[in-house]
């Protein structure tokens, strides 16, 4: 099975744009920090995933002020140019917001 469910606040946004079925697309970058236990020990885990949303679920995400904490859930995939993964977002998960929990975006 391939699925991902995700933590993470919404770092970027692209334009929205369409796909070639005419279908609504956003591309995302989202970023997730947590401590997890490894070997015992705890380890502080950030990282950075690129992100894409196809269809109904784009009208949410462009919603979603960047900086903010969401659940996102869907699938890993190849990226088109076959390096790296893209997450392709299937569903998402909003949280009510507290202002001082906005992660900051550097511009």
């Amino acid at each position: 099975m391939n699925r991902l469910l995700l933590s993470a606040a919404l770092l970027q946004r692209g334009a929205p744009r369409y796909t070639p079925a005419g279908l609504p697309a956003l591309d995302l970058v989202l970023k997730h920090q947590s401590e997890v236990e490894q070997a015992g020990q705890p380890r502080r885990v950030s990282m950075e995933i690129k992100a894409l949303a196809i269809g109904d679920i784009t009208e949410r995400l462009a919603k979603l002020a960047l900086g903010s904490e969401a659940d996102f859930g869907g699938f890993l995939a190849t990226a088109r140019n076959g390096r790296g993964w893209l997450f392709h977002v299937t569903e998402v998960e909003t949280r009510p917001q507290d202002p001082d929990s906005l992660i900051q975006i550097d511009s």
